[in-house]
C-alpha cells in the first residue's frame, strides 16, 4: 500500500469509530482531500487510492494542478478566501465553492458561471468567532446572505462551512460545530433546502462528526505535513 492508502485507511477507521460512538452513518460523510501545497503527483496517488474529491485554498495553485491532472476524474472544491479578481477562474473551473461570505462575491460567481456548466455548488462560510485573517459572514448576516444566494440562478446553495478557532478541548470543538449546525437548522426551518455541513479537519473531525458534519476537509491526516511548513 502507498503512504496515502495507509493514511486513508487510518482516517476511515477514525471516521467509522466516531460514527459508531455518535450514532452516525459513515455513508453520510464525504471526505475532501485538501491538497494545499502538495504537488499534483500527490493528487494522483489519492485518486489511485479511491479519493476523487479535492480541496484547494489558492486559485492559481489549483489551476496549475487541474491542468496537470486533466486525465483524472476529480471534483474540485475551492475552500480558501476568494478575492473579486479571482472569481471568474473559480466560476469556470471549480465544481464547488465553500467559502462564499459576501453577496458581491456570490453575484460575481453567478454572473461568471458558464451557461454550459451546471450550477455552481456553494457553501456559505460562517465566522464562528472573530479572528484576524479568517473570512466568514457574521451569524447576524447569515440569513440575508443565504436568501440572496438561493435566488441566484447559476449558484446552488448547499449548506454552511466554518473554520473554528483551534482548540484541543473536545467539548469546545463540539460547541463551535453545534452552533453551525443550529444555524443550518434555522435556515432549513425557514424554507431553504440545505444538505451540507462542511466542518471538521484533521485535528477535530470527531467533534464535527458528533455534531452532524456531512463533509470533512482533511489535509495533514491524508497527505502529511505541507512541504516546507510541517503544518496542515
Amino acid at each position: 500500500m502507498t503512504h496515502f492508502s495507509l493514511r486513508l485507511a487510518d482516517l476511515r477507521s477514525r471516521i467509522s469509530t466516531a460514527c459508531q460512538e455518535f450514532g452516525r452513518n459513515p455513508e453520510e460523510i464525504t471526505l475532501l482531500a485538501v491538497s494545499k501545497r502538495h504537488p499534483a503527483e500527490a493528487i494522483r496517488e489519492a485518486v489511485a487510492a479511491g479519493q476523487h474529491y479535492v480541496g484547494e485554498n489558492f486559485v492559481q495553485e489549483a489551476i496549475d494542478k487541474m491542468d496537470q491532472t486533466r486525465d483524472l476524474d476529480l471534483i474540485w472544491h475551492f475552500i480558501g478566501h476568494l478575492q473579486s479578481n479571482k472569481t471568474r477562474l473559480v466560476a469556470e473551473r471549480f465544481q464547488w465553492v465553500q467559502s462564499v461570505d459576501r453577496a458581491r462575491i456570490a453575484r460575481r460567481l453567478d454572473a461568471q458561471r458558464p451557461f454550459h456548466a451546471p450550477p455552481l455548488d456553494v457553501c456559505i462560510q460562517v465566522c464562528l468567532e472573530s479572528e484576524p485573517g479568517k473570512g466568514g459572514v457574521m451569524p447576524a448576516g447569515l440569513a440575508d446572505l443565504a436568501t440572496e444566494i438561493a435566488g441566484l440562478d447559476r449558484l446552488r446553495l448547499r449548506g454552511l462551512m466554518a473554520i473554528p478557532p483551534p482548540s484541543d478541548d473536545f467539548e469546545i470543538q463540539r460547541g463551535y460545530f453545534r452552533h453551525l449546525r443550529e444555524m443550518r437548522d434555522e435556515l432549513v426551518a425557514g424554507g431553504l433546502q440545505l444538505d451540507t455541513l462542511s466542518m471538521g479537519m484533521s485535528a477535530d473531525l470527531e467533534a464535527a462528526v458528533a455534531e452532524g458534519a456531512t463533509l470533512l476537509r482533511i489535509g495533514t491526516a491524508l497527505f502529511g505535513p505541507r512541504p516546507g511548513t510541517g503544518a496542515e
